[in-house]
């Protein structure tokens, strides 16, 4: 029971990546635009002079291209390892090859909400200083984050 509880779990990390990504697709203007005024700093009084703002082409779509890559592939990591978990029997070498690539896309989705959002963003572009964008931006990749790592570490544990 606790092995189709994990697989599930990680599925839903894999669910959360993949509807990620086809929002961003699906919405390409408004994922570039957002990460515009993060970069360009214009939701912060002030911003757009810091020496760090940047409008520059180069950086704003390696962002969103970092944000949709990483979670397409989280989403593909944890859709195999989940269904490959879902199959193995967990005392299998096969189950834990399974466990270690959910893992492996928990851990893409961690690095992307981390590194883009709490580094980058938050820190680099001082994100926090955004009254608009702390609560939808900053607050949700904490919360997903949060989420994606609890699920890690419940799938990490013995069963």
């Amino acid at each position: 029971m606790l092995k189709r509880v994990k697989s599930i779990m990680v599925l839903t990390v894999a669910l959360w990546g993949f509807i990620g990504a086809i929002h961003n697709l699906v919405d390409w203007n408004g994922t570039i635009a957002a990460v515009t005024a993060v970069t360009s700093m214009v939701t912060i009084d002030g911003g757009p002079d810091g020496w760090q703002a940047t409008s520059n082409l180069f950086v704003i779509w390696a962002g969103a291209l970092f944000i949709l890559l990483s979670k397409i592939l989280a989403g593909i990591l944890c859709s195999v390892g989940g269904v490959k978990m879902w199959h193995a029997n967990v005392s299998d070498n096969a189950y834990h090859k399974a466990r270690n690539i959910a893992l492996a896309g928990c851990g893409v989705a961690l690095i992307m909400l981390f590194a883009g959002f709490i580094v980058v963003a938050e820190s680099w572009f001082e994100l926090w200083r955004s009254e608009s964008m702390l609560g939808p931006v900053l607050q949700s990749a904490f919360r997903y984050g949060g989420m994606i790592g609890i699920i890690a570490l419940f799938v990490a544990t013995n069963d």
